[in-house]
C-alpha cells in the first residue's frame, strides 16, 4: 500500500503569481488525509492508517484536498482568487490529466501517483 503519492501541479493563466511565480510545482503528499481537509496535522499522517483512523477519519487523497494543501502551503497572498466555497473559484479551469475536472468527478477524485493537475486562469485583469 502507497503511503504517499506524488504529483505534478502546474499552473496557468496568470495564476502562477499568486504561487510565487512559479508555473510547476512537484508535491508528494499522504496517501491518505483528514476528512475535513485539514493540512496542518499531515505530520502525523506518516502513521500507520489504523493509529490514524483513531485519531480522525480519513480519506484518500482527493482534488479537494489538494486545493487546500496549495492554499496553506504553497499560496502566496490572496487566497480568495484561488478559492471560493471550499472549490476553485469560478473562472479557474481544471484539468486532470490533461481531461476537464467536471468529466473526472470534479473535487471528489481521488488523486493517483504522477497524476498531473493543471489550474488555469480564464478571468484576465484584476
Amino acid at each position: 500500500l502507497m503511503t504517499t503519492i506524488s504529483l505534478r501541479v502546474e499552473f496557468g493563466g496568470g495564476l502562477e503569481l499568486l504561487f510565487s511565480n512559479e508555473k510547476r510545482h512537484t508535491l508528494t503528499l499522504p496517501a491518505l488525509v483528514p476528512s475535513d481537509n485539514n493540512t496542518n496535522n499531515v505530520k502525523f499522517l506518516s502513521a500507520s492508517a489504523s493509529a490514524l483512523d483513531e485519531v480522525t477519519k480519513t480519506k484518500p487523497t482527493d482534488v479537494q484536498y489538494l486545493m487546500y494543501h496549495l492554499r496553506d502551503h504553497l499560496l502566496r497572498d490572496r487566497p480568495e482568487l484561488f478559492m471560493e466555497n471550499q472549490t476553485v473559484r469560478p473562472g479557474i479551469l481544471v484539468l486532470i490529466n490533461d481531461t476537464d475536472w467536471e468529466l473526472e468527478g470534479e473535487g471528489d477524485y481521488v488523486l493517483q501517483n504522477n497524476d498531473e493537475i493543471v489550474f488555469i486562469s480564464t478571468l484576465h485583469g484584476g
